[in-house]
This record gives C-alpha cells, sequence and structure tokens, in this order.
C-alpha cells in the first residue's frame, strides 16, 4: 500500500491494532505496535527494522528493542490473531494448510541458519526454515501461526543456541511434530479445521498421520507413490504361537498367509479396482491459465499402524493431469466412507491459498526481511507479520464486500465421466451442501 491509501485506512488500522492493547502494559512500548504493522503494509522496498523506523520518524535503535527485548507478550497477542479468525471466520468448510518457507540468510548468527534446501531458489543455500499453519475458508485465507525449524547442527550446541536467546528446552524436532504443535495451538484457542491437508512430505510421515486420527482431525494430504497400504483388508488372528525358542510371537498380528502392503504406484499396476478403473474428469478450478482438470481415481484402502496392523480404510484418490499425463498426485485421506470425492478434490487442491499467503507474506509484509540475530526477536517477527497479513485479509475482503461463495473462491469440482469437463460450477459455499 502505497502512503495515501494507509492514511485513508488508518482508522480502521487503528481500531484493529487496538484489538491487541491487552498484549502491552505500557503505552510507549504499544504505540510501536502501530509503526510495525504500518511499516510492513507501506510500500517501502525493505521491511527490516531501519527503513521502517525511519519512514515513522523513529530511532532504528528503540525498534530493535521493541522486536528483541523490550517486555511484551508476543504469546497473547499470537492467540488473539487466533481468537479473530476463530471467531470471525468459523465455516464448516474450513481447511487448515500446513507447509514450510525457506529465507536465504547471510552469515550464521540468524537463529536456525545453516546449509539446507532453500526452497526460495531451489536449491540447497544458507536459509533458515519456518513450518507455517494457513487457514481457509470460503473466498478467506491468511497464516495463522508459523515456528522456526531448528537443526540439529543448532540443538546440539546449546552455547551457540543461548548466544541467539534460544531457550534450553527448543530442541530439533522434525517439521512434522512442529506442525502438530501448530494445530494443538489453533485448536486450544478455539480455531476448527473441519479440514486439514498437506504435501507429501508430512503425508509421507506415517506416524504424522497416525497423530492427526488421534486428534480426530479429518484431513486429504498428499502422499509420495512409495506410501505403503493393503489394497484389501488382510486377516489378523488373536491366536497364541510359539517359536521353537519358546518365545511367543505377540497378537493380534497379520496372518502369514496375508498379501503383503504394496506402494501405490504398485497398486496402480497390479491391483485390478484401481488399474482397470475409468479416468473420471475432475474441473478443479480456474487458473490464469485456463481450467485446472484432473482425472481421478478412488479406491479404500489399509495403511499399517506402529503394531504392523491395518487401520481403518483410508481413501486413496489418484490424479493424474489432463495436460500432462507424467503428472500424478497421490492423496489419502480419513474422511468417512461416504464423504464426497468432490469435497476431498479441493481440500487436496487447496494449498495454492497458502502459498499464496507466502506470496503476500514476503511480496507485501517482508516477511523474509528479518535481519535480527535473536530468537525471540525472529518469533515476534512472525507473530506481527502474522498481525499485519490478518489485517490484509480482513480488509481486502471487507473493502471487496463479497460473500462466501461468489466469484473468486474456490469451487466444488465438477465430474465428467465422457471426455471434457462440465461447464457448470457449484460454489464450495452456502449455496452448496455443508461438508461431509
Amino acid at each position: 500500500m502505497d502512503a495515501v491509501q494507509i492514511r485513508n485506512l488508518t482508522p480502521r488500522l487503528m481500531a484493529y491494532v487496538g484489538r491487541f492493547d491487552d498484549c502491552f502494559s505500557r503505552r510507549d512500548t504499544r504505540d510501536h505496535l502501530s509503526v510495525y504493522v504500518q511499516g510492513q503494509l507501506s510500500d517501502l522496498p525493505q521491511k527490516s527494522v531501519e527503513p521502517m523506523a525511519l519512514r515513522a520518524g523513529v530511532r532504528p535503535r528503540t525498534l530493535q528493542e521493541f522486536l528483541a527485548r523490550y517486555t511484551w507478550d508476543e504469546d497473547l497477542m499470537r492467540r488473539r490473531v487466533q481468537e479473530i479468525v476463530a471467531t470471525e471466520y468459523a465455516s464448516p468448510r474450513s481447511i487448515g494448510i500446513i507447509d514450510e518457507t525457506s529465507d536465504p540468510k547471510k552469515g550464521t548468527k540468524t537463529p536456525g541458519v545453516q546449509r539446507q534446501h532453500c526452497g526460495a531458489v531451489g536449491k540447497q543455500d544458507n536459509c533458515i526454515v519456518t513450518v507455517h499453519l494457513g487457514y481457509a475458508a470460503d473466498d478467506f485465507h491468511t497464516l495463522i501461526d508459523g515456528e522456526l525449524f531448528l537443526p540439529e547442527s543448532w540443538s546440539n550446541d546449546r552455547e551457540r543456541c543461548r548466544e541467539a536467546g534460544i531457550p534450553d528446552a527448543m530442541v530439533y524436532r522434525p517439521k512434522s511434530d512442529i506442525a502438530l504443535e501448530l494445530c494443538d495451538r489453533a485448536v486450544a484457542n478455539g480455531v476448527r479445521m473441519e479440514w486439514l491437508t498437506f504435501d507429501e512430505w508430512y503425508g509421507g510421515k506415517p506416524q504424522f498421520l497416525r497423530a492427526l486420527d488421534e486428534r480426530e482431525q479429518k484431513f486429504v494430504g498428499e502422499v509420495p507413490k512409495n506410501f505403503r497400504a493393503w489394497a484389501e483388508p488382510p486377516q489378523v488372528t488373536n491366536r497364541p504361537h510359539r517359536h521353537r525358542n519358546g518365545r511367543s510371537r505377540r497378537t493380534p498380528r497379520v496372518t502369514a498367509d496375508s498379501r503383503p502392503t504394496m506402494t501405490l504406484d504398485e497398486m496402480m499396476r497390479f491391483h485390478a479396482p484401481l488399474r482397470d478403473q475409468a479416468w473420471t474428469r475432475y474441473r478443479i478450478k480456474d487458473g490464469e491459465k485456463g481450467p485446472m482438470v484432473w482425472e481421478i481415481k478412488h479406491v479404500m484402502i489399509y495403511p499399517k499402524n506402529e503394531d504392523g496392523l491395518p487401520t481403518k480404510p483410508y481413501h486413496l484418490i489418484v490424479a493424474r493431469n489432463v495436460l500432462n499425463p507424467d503428472e500424478v498426485k497421490y492423496f489419502v485421506s480419513n474422511a468417512p466412507q461416504g464423504a464426497s470425492v468432490q469435497t476431498m478434490l479441493l481440500v487436496a487442491f487447496s494449498r495454492w491459498r497458502v502459498e499464496r499467503c507466502f506470496e503476500d507474506e514476503k511480496g507485501e509484509l517482508g516477511l523474509d526481511h528479518y535481519e535480527g540475530r535473536k530468537y525471540r526477536g525472529l518469533k515476534r517477527h512472525l507473530i506481527l507479520t502474522t498481525v499485519s497479513h490478518l489485517f490484509l485479509a480482513k480488509t481486502h475482503q471487507e473493502l471487496r464486500g463479497e460473500k462466501p461463495g461468489v466469484e473468486g473462491t474456490d469451487r466444488v469440482p465438477i465430474a465428467n465421466r465422457h471426455g471434457d469437463p462440465g461447464d457448470e460450477f457449484v460454489a464450495f459455499g452456502p449455496s452448496w451442501c455443508t461438508v461431509a
């Protein structure tokens, strides 16, 4: 936004940041919130502390200390963001989206920085990685939480961590564990995600899927083609059996004559109900280059649990790009067996919305412009950016004056078994049925 636009929105912005007043005990500290948010919303090319402070007529050192040293409750601020989303954007069509992003950094002092895969440049580079939770409902989407991924090289060097202000309790955790924490935090703050979706890195972790099942969280997640499951439920026995060495085999267990698990690409080649099933075309949504059309096959499968036994049946959706048949995606879902394939497809192909959030937060708000060397400053920067992003999302929706389910929102894919995808669309909004 340019200076004129921000000036016109100042009353709306001041009312919004006032909702976070109780995060601060001192008025002079509280005043820096509007400075930071206005700086992120501005048209400054670089939205690090110094240019934002100079734009507002504030000493850069003061804004640096606001970020890294002054006393205020950033956890309450994050909770307030999630409470606003839970109260004002609750929907039976809500979708939580897990993803991560990386920001290239120079030097060795930024918390969590190391040479690792950097999605921002598509190769190994010196960068930090943060895991995020997005929230989408009808025509609204925003990021509601984010946390630093701490590599093992940092976790094992506690002196380096203390120098960067990283608490001793913060240690290396897989990104999937961080994602679960983000979901748990959001749910504890009243956010209800009817569905959750994620890419194949998370979907390829069976323990992550089991953890979502234990939380009774419905998901549709992409999984790699080497994801293993039974195509048909194997026989399970409770009969005791002893080896010659006297050790008894555990029960219950899968019987020895049961067929083994298969990878998903093996199922496509050898499992007749899937291999011989006709492709059904779905028009997923309209993109910038025209309609996105995918061909779908759908069956039930039975993944293996931590005890080597079959879980409840999962949906398997195989999606092939009509314009590029070599592009095949696999999705699994723990939704009830009668769940609509159309609905699950909509959830599966909703990850573009978190990608758009990253574009907005980096291109418009300076998510990747953090230059500090302390974890507390980075943590606060992530939370402050969600505050700015929520204002951006709220204002965009309110100024458009649109209601959910109108043009611009995601839409339920329409199936067509006889050639080209159908022309008719049904809005994924109030005019459609509730999510199964």
